[in-house]
């Protein structure tokens, strides 16, 4: 095999920004050669672009059992992911998720046993891991230069969205249609990053208000607060609903600390830890010595292409993937503690009770409604993120 043959399974906003990711060739491994989407238009617009050469379906099932695709990109509506993914694989199918890998971890759960049994590669669509900033912090935290993790913090409120996206589609931010709002669309990126480099926490509280500055029926603004095994504690704060937003991301550990904002990453190092130098000092309002400096980043972030090119190199050359499909449960662990917490107005040990979130989770999908909406496909491929 020379080239990986793609089927795209929706051709929504992602998936349409897939399609011509590869259609410029920014990923020469890759050829897609099926798409399948359930609306006429978005199959006539693959086949105008393609000049006819991308064979279209309207069955996910047809797509796959067509003979003319390696690996399918599932990029359809939240609940159908572990769907999709688990038919592929069944197949032996190659697969790659667009996040979040579902919309509660029971279902991803048996996604996840799926790829156990499966000889396939199995990728998560976390593109922002590929950014040389989170990947530097997750190499000085890992290293252990800073010394055990003490607090972790995220205000990520740049995710505005004005009622006119939420009206794009009638699934959007609805229970039944989307499963929830800004941290199961919107922030699976950061909640994936926070727990890829500061690892998972042990207990969460959440407040969340929803439809706080939209109509909608999902969560629109989050507060979290969460504790690790080693004492440390963090925050998590997000919301589409500011103008302008804030993208900062800081790590206080021991031995000094990490911000991330702007793009940039500054570290602070003490000239010795926090605990060493509380012990040997005899001054009451001294400070360590401590050195402040811009980290050095190798300017790379390749994105959705990086991902996908990193995907076509595990099958064709059993290379790393930039994530492993099993790893999106970690992020949607996060989500479905901190949507529990709120539902339940308590504090949520991770693991949780994966049959009481379900319960909670249905009983909002069946007060839920789809809306009467002008579906349309923005693409955004410029975006670092998502959609």
């Amino acid at each position: 095999m020379e080239k990986v043959r793609m089927g795209i399974l929706g051709i929504g906003n992602m998936g349409t920004a897939h399609l011509k990711n590869v259609m410029e060739g920014k990923c020469p491994e890759i050829e897609v050669t099926a798409c399948c989407d359930l609306k006429a238009e978005r199959l006539d617009y693959v086949k105008e672009v393609s000049g006819g050469k991308i064979a279209c379906f309207e069955k996910a099932e047809d797509m796959m059992d067509s003979g003319l695709i390696d690996a399918v990109l599932v990029a359809v509506p939240h609940y159908d992911h572990p769907r999709y993914a688990i038919a592929a694989m069944e197949r032996g199918l190659h697969a790659m998720v667009e996040k979040p890998s579902g919309v509660y971890t029971k279902q991803v759960r048996e996604m996840n046993e799926m790829a156990d049994k499966c000889s396939v590669k199995f990728g998560m669509m976390f593109n922002q891991r590929t950014n040389c900033l989170y990947r530097k912090m997750k190499e000085i935290i890992e290293s252990g230069e800073l010394g055990q993790i003490r607090r972790t913090s995220w205000i990520i409120t740049d995710w505005y969205r004005p009622q006119a996206y939420y009206d794009s589609g009638n699934w959007r931010a609805t229970w039944r249609g989307e499963g929830g709002g800004v941290l199961l669309n919107q922030c699976p990126h950061q909640l994936d990053l926070w727990c890829w480099i500061c690892g998972m926490p042990k207990k969460v509280t959440a407040f969340l208000k929803f439809g706080q500055w939209h109509n909608i029926e999902v969560e629109d603004d989050v507060t979290a607060y969460v504790e690790y095994e080693n004492g440390a504690t963090g925050t998590f704060i997000t919301t589409t609903g500011d103008v302008p937003g804030s993208n900062r991301f800081e790590i206080t550990c021991e031995g000094g600390k990490l911000v991330a904002e702007g793009g940039k990453l500054k570290m602070w190092k003490l000239a010795m830890t926090e605990p060493e130098f509380s012990k040997v000092n005899e001054y009451p309002f001294a400070k360590p010595d401590m050195e402040v400096t811009e980290v050095e980043l190798d300017g790379s972030h390749p994105k959705h292409p990086g991902v996908l090119n990193a995907f076509a190199a595990a099958i064709l050359r059993g290379e790393d993937m930039i994530a492993d499909g099993r790893e999106g449960i970690n992020g949607l662990t996060l989500s479905n503690a901190m949507h529990l917490s709120a539902f339940l107005g308590k504090t949520v040990e991770i693991p949780f009770d994966e049959d009481v979130y379900y319960e909670e989770l249905k009983k909002r999908i069946d007060a839920s409604a789809l809306k009467d909406s002008k579906e349309k496909v923005f693409v955004n491929i410029d975006s670092s993120y998502g959609s």
